[in-house]
């Protein structure tokens, strides 16, 4: 039921013992109060007694004694060597029997002091019954304390439990997300990062088969290409010149297989990135090196790069590998299809989630209909295998940020590719 690391067993122990001493300690006090207030009580009487024989009157005063206080009642006349000028209480024992004396200078000239026992036995025998029955209700206590520490462990192990069983029933083809609202309010955080790791790997799953598919497919065509050309050439006998344009179109088919196999190997770099310990960074200071780096690089085709960033700085724990790669594919896709001429716009900001990062281009736009992030996935005519947004959206997942392409809606034509990076282990830096 339990083991060494068990967390309920922790909170079982702890709380027994926290109850049980809480128990214990209210009871002694109370038990000692009430022995106190008591025998108090009986010093008190003594005290009167001794007071009213010394002023030579009735030692009960002007009331009228009843029967109980006659009874155990015992007063005597002693005669000391030396002058005892304090009181005196003490308590004895005899036959079973408790007696409280009390010892009181009766008159100083002589040396001679009251001696006044009193009977308590009943007294202390209703202290030996308080005694016995806050014994009773300590270990009735502790047993209701046990019951209701093993109930309230269940309780709070529940939601856990609960948990355990839906992702022991997950597979990678049924993958259901974490209804959180069902979840007590301290689990939703929890929950809520447990979907995020389930769509994660719903992601990677169904991407990973798209990348298998994709990649057969990618690498059929230019395999069958070269291997019709071979064909067509070996059929009769050719000129040197034609056999040099089979191999060049045969060695270009294999460059593209070539770049293709790169790109698959780029996947497999940026696992490694995502187990990259996380460093604090400057994102701001990151995006101005890559605009620095991608500003020559416009200015070469004829198109120009400019940058806003906001805040001045904001620091972040993240993986920098990561962010580099996700920001060089949004500017070379700006890049790409933007027209000679025409402008690309690398800017950041602050909103509810964090650091917004945007990439606008001016240029064709996009089908937001269809997934761009799925593997070989081509937009316009332009050149490359597909892999920088399937790139891009699993570096994104991995900083546990938000990936968004989507068409400019300012009356211009172009894109807007979007990360937006949380607020959480991150500042903003202060203006110098």
């Amino acid at each position: 039921m339990f083991s060494q690391r068990s967390i309920r067993q922790s909170f079982l122990i702890q709380l027994i013992i926290a109850s049980a001493s809480l128990i214990i300690i209210f009871s002694s006090l109370l038990y000692f109060y009430i022995e106190k207030s008591i025998i108090d009580e009986k010093h008190e009487e003594l005290s009167v007694y001794a007071k009213n024989a010394s002023s030579n009157e009735s030692i009960y005063g002007s009331d009228v004694p009843t029967a109980e206080e006659y009874l155990g009642l015992n007063i005597e006349i002693m005669y000391l060597n030396t002058q005892h000028l304090t009181l005196d209480f003490y308590e004895t024992t005899k036959n079973k029997k408790s007696f409280l004396t009390l010892i009181h200078p009766f008159n100083f000239d002589d040396l001679s002091y009251l001696k006044i026992t009193k009977d308590i036995t009943q007294t202390r025998t209703l202290l030996n019954k308080i005694f016995n029955y806050l014994l009773v209700i300590n270990v009735a206590g502790f047993l209701l304390v046990i019951i209701y520490a093993i109930g309230l462990s269940k309780m709070l192990v529940s939601p856990v439990k609960t948990l355990s069983n839906k992702l022991s029933n997950m597979n990678e083809h049924l993958m259901r997300p974490i209804i959180v609202e069902e979840l007590p309010e301290e689990f939703e955080p929890l929950g809520a990062t447990i979907n995020h790791l389930i769509l994660r790997i719903q992601n990677f799953v169904k991407y990973q088969k798209e990348l298998f598919i994709g990649t057969a497919h990618e690498l059929k065509t230019p395999l069958a290409v070269i291997k019709l050309k071979n064909q067509v050439t070996l059929i009769k006998k050719r000129t040197p010149e034609e056999y040099i344009e089979a191999l060049k179109v045969t060695n270009k088919t294999v460059d593209e297989m070539n770049i293709i196999v790169s790109n698959i190997l780029n996947i497999g770099r940026q696992e490694g990135m995502q187990l990259e310990k996380p460093q604090e960074v400057d994102v701001i200071a990151i995006l101005k090196q890559k605009a620095d780096d991608f500003n020559l690089l416009a200015a070469n085709e004829g198109k120009t790069l400019e940058m806003n960033f906001q805040p001045n700085g904001f620091m972040a724990i993240l993986q920098v590998g990561l962010l580099n790669q996700i920001v060089q594919n949004f500017l070379q896709n700006a890049l790409k299809f933007t027209q000679k001429n025409k402008k690309v716009l690398l800017q950041s900001s602050l909103n509810s989630y964090g650091l917004l990062i945007e990439v606008i281009d001016e240029g064709c736009g996009i089908d937001e209909s269809s997934d761009l992030y799925a593997p070989f996935k081509r937009e316009g005519n332009k050149p490359g295998v597909g892999l920088g947004l399937f790139l891009a959206k699993s570096g994104a997942d991995a900083l546990g940020a938000k990936i968004n392409i989507k068409n400019r809606t300012d009356g211009v034509s172009g894109t807007v590719a979007s990360l937006n990076l949380n607020s959480k282990l991150s500042c903003i830096l202060p203006s110098k």
